[in-house]
């Protein structure tokens, strides 16, 4: 039999998975944008990789408001 997790546990859970999309999403921005202002050559290849972070933070935030309500002021 399985056993089934509280809110709060589901909750605990859910926020050190998406902790980690978070900190993964500024590293890879702040290497980004750390090759865009040291480097003057491949300045493409260094907005590729801001921009990847940026889109897994948007990814985080997809999944923050997908899985939970916020109330609505």
């Amino acid at each position: 039999m399985k056993r089934h997790l509280t809110k709060s546990e589901e909750f605990d859970i859910m926020k050190m998975v998406l902790d980690k999309f978070l900190w993964l999403g500024i590293a890879i921005m702040g290497y980004g944008f750390f090759r865009l202002v040291s480097s003057t050559e491949n300045a493409f290849y260094s907005f590729l990789i801001l921009m990847a972070g940026i889109v897994i933070l948007l990814v985080f935030m997809a999944i923050l408001i997908k899985e939970y309500e916020f109330m609505k002021a």
